[in-house]
């Protein structure tokens, strides 16, 4: 069941005054084409506020596929959505609001760095390996790899949040790319300062340096047979509350389903990715750790 208020909310206060506020900077930066021609303007039934609000509902329910939370939403949410379209027609209706979703998801949803980030990547499987042959969908975009817990095929989701679980950044690339390689451009970590926790995997010379001139510091364990190094008390507790970002990607699977092989095209495959990431972040509780002074005194150094 989905809270009436919580509805209220996201609807009217949150997703319509965006794009009320998107149509108009829209409007404010097309061109004039002189003299009005006589065009074909006809409404949809659905605005896009109600296909927008739909989908992040949904990614916060507990239903599992989109189509029976669209059945419950027609015969017992008629109040909040009165002029709702087939199912077959809604989800065509989905790819309008493609940009609408990433933008909102970029400019209202993503949380502030508070000077400690966590960063990690999780495979998003279009399909069981087994079945790698006989899956066309995501064909140009897709890719196999080997992970640590064995080999996939799909796509990697690179996270970065800081310590209360908000969301910082995210990227999405073929599952064949290293994790290193997003940290490379200053458009992924340009909202983030201080450290940034990451795993073994981030290891790089040159990345930590082109970070450390960017503002941030990049701390990760060491390899074995890797020399040690003096790290700060602070840091090596942080390290250990690295599991807090494999809660997140946990609870994005499992609760906000950004993984699942039901998806028969790439545009909706991006819509249900970026509609499960805004309704993640309206999440009234997310993992969180304590960086409380009493609890993490950053004065003390320690062998990695």
């Amino acid at each position: 069941m989905i809270p009436a208020n919580k509805t209220v909310e996201v609807y009217y206060h949150l997703v319509d005054e965006f794009l009320k506020e998107y149509d108009s900077v829209i409007k404010s930066h097309s061109l004039d084409e002189g003299a009005p021609k006589k065009r074909r303007n006809r409404k949809f039934t659905m605005s896009n506020s109600e296909i927008m609000t739909i989908l992040i509902l949904f990614h916060s329910s507990s239903f599992r596929n989109l189509k029976h939370f669209y059945l419950f939403v027609r015969a017992h949410m008629q109040k909040d959505f009165p002029h709702t379209a087939s199912y077959n027609r809604f989800v065509k209706l989905q790819r309008k609001v493609c940009i609408h979703l990433a933008i909102f998801l970029e400019t209202k949803s993503l949380g502030q760095c508070t000077g400690i980030s966590f960063i990690d990547s999780t495979p998003i499987r279009s399909c069981h390996i087994k079945r790698k042959r006989q899956h066309k969908t995501f064909n140009e975009f897709d890719r196999k790899v080997k992970s640590t817990l064995g080999w996939f095929y799909g796509f990697k989701l690179h996270l970065i949040i800081n310590d209360k679980g908000g969301l910082l950044d995210f990227l999405l690339t073929p599952g064949n790319v290293d994790d290193r390689a997003p940290l490379k451009y200053m458009s992924f970590h340009k909202r983030i300062f201080g450290k940034l926790f990451g795993d073994r995997g981030y290891i790089s010379k040159d990345l930590f340096e082109q970070l450390f001139i960017d503002g941030v510091h990049l701390v990760t364990r060491l390899k074995k047979g890797m020399k040690n190094a003096l790290m700060l008390q602070h840091d090596k507790i942080m390290l250990r509350k690295r599991s807090l970002i494999e809660t997140v990607n946990d609870q994005l699977k499992n609760i906000c389903q950004i993984e699942h092989t039901r998806q028969r095209c790439f545009p909706n495959f991006i819509i249900n990715l970026l509609s499960a990431l805004v309704a993640f972040s309206f999440f009234d509780k997310k993992p969180s750790i304590n960086t409380a002074e009493e609890f993490i005194h950053p004065s003390f150094l320690t062998v990695a």
